[in-house]
């Protein structure tokens, strides 16, 4: 029998270990209007809440992801989209942890595209998620939606190609924003109304940037550090906004991924994972 931790890491895997569903090298995926054989596993999130279809290679859902879902608020009634959904692995977490709410989720690349879209029906989510083709560096007036309650994205983490020694290629879209971060950040503020709320996670080293570029449009920022450790630093930051708010900043308590007595995840952590707690922003 798996380890508890064990178990509520399925998929959420930081998109670098593959194995932890089986591979289906059968599986054909369109990519930029070429035909290409893809592996892919079949996984669960959630404690098994969720069935994930997503490529061996190329960019897996990982703990930004479980993070990113599980810092969604969206009450009933309220639209949320996600820029840059990839497979659907946050989006559909985020479904299904607000079953109340309607999601969109919005990629790029054809082949996510198209795994998202099956993991939506797989999921039986098609009557309040979808997947759209889109990019953020084309705006969001483009896509023809009506503007959102919310808005969550997990954007590549670099946008200098001379500040990475470059991934492999199938992973080069979930790791280098063509367009940078402001791009990104300028697609969610117009995605969302005024008073709508904008969710991201990054590197904390970004988050100087983040804030400055969100300060635009937004205000009443929240940010929560996400520490490998307790006693080391601050690896990641979630970060919230409200278009148009004018609350001052405030510093959250940090969330620890993990705990030094031997176990794969803290207490908080695994219950995260495991969908038995959600990242609060009151």
């Amino acid at each position: 029998m798996a380890a508890r931790g064990e178990a509520a890491a399925v998929a959420w895997d930081n998109g670098d270990a593959i194995g932890h569903g089986q591979a289906n090298p059968m599986s054909e995926l369109r990519y930029r209007g070429s035909l290409s054989m893809t592996m892919t596993t079949e996984d669960t999130v959630l404690d098994g809440r969720v069935k994930l279809t997503q490529p061996v290679r190329g960019y897996r859902a990982g703990l930004d992801a479980a993070l990113l879902a599980a810092a969604c608020d969206a009450s009933a009634g309220q639209r949320v989209i996600e820029a840059g959904c990839g497979a659907g692995g946050a989006l559909l977490a985020a479904a299904v942890r607000r079953p109340q709410a309607r999601f969109t989720g919005i990629e790029r690349d054809p082949a996510a595209l198209a795994l998202a879209q099956t993991n939506i029906a797989a999921n039986g989510l098609a009557d309040r998620v979808e997947a759209l083709a889109g990019d953020v560096a084309l705006r969001f007036a483009g896509l023809g939606l009506v503007a959102f309650d919310a808005a969550l994205a997990n954007p590549p983490f670099f946008d200098d190609p001379d500040a990475l020694r470059g991934p492999a290629q199938e992973r080069r879209d979930a790791w280098m924003a063509d367009d940078g971060l402001e791009a990104w950040v300028g697609f969610l503020s117009k995605a969302v109304s005024e008073g709508g709320t904008i969710t991201l996670i990054h590197r904390a080293d970004r988050l100087g940037d983040l804030l400055a570029l969100l300060a635009a449009k937004c205000g009443s920022c929240q940010v929560r550090p996400i520490h490998p450790f307790a006693d080391q630093p601050a690896k990641r930051v979630l970060v919230r906004a409200v278009k148009t708010g004018k609350a001052p900043l405030r510093l959250l308590p940090a969330l620890v991924l993990h705990d030094r007595d031997g176990g794969k995840h803290s207490a908080e952590a695994e219950a995260i994972l495991r969908g038995e707690a959600a990242l609060a922003w009151d």
